[in-house]
């Protein structure tokens, strides 16, 4: 299983920026895509998850209303995209997306993208 994560970059505060992650590799339905970030000198964080259907998400508290994950359609399922709006400059981090395999209780983990919020 591979994860590749795009979509980050510069943002001014109260922009916008939306990060993308691909998961390939032979992967059963059942699991959670996450996206995590972790700022200079912190600990790793989850910010959203959400479920293989979609029908279940989860947010930081500080990212609520502001962040949207979502997943891709039928044919690209294992895609997820985390949808950042009103970005402040506490938001930047570098971002990794994640994928957890029930079946196999498993991480697997993409590199990581900077998000770096500044005016």
């Amino acid at each position: 299983v591979q994860l590749q994560a795009c979509g980050g970059g510069l943002a001014q505060p109260g922009g916008s920026l939306r990060l993308a992650c691909a998961a390939s590799g032979s992967i059963p339905s059942i699991n959670v895509m996450r996206w995590y970030r972790q700022a200079p000198g912190e600990q790793r964080e989850l910010v959203a998850s959400i479920s293989y259907r979609g029908g279940s998400t989860i947010y930081k508290d500080s990212v609520k209303g502001r962040f949207t994950i979502s997943r891709g359609n039928a044919k690209n399922k294992n895609t997820a995209y985390l949808q950042m709006s009103s970005l402040k400059p506490e938001d930047t981090a570098v971002y990794y997306c994640n994928i957890y395999v029930g079946l196999w209780g498993r991480d697997y983990w993409g590199q990581g993208t900077q998000v770096t919020v500044s005016s």
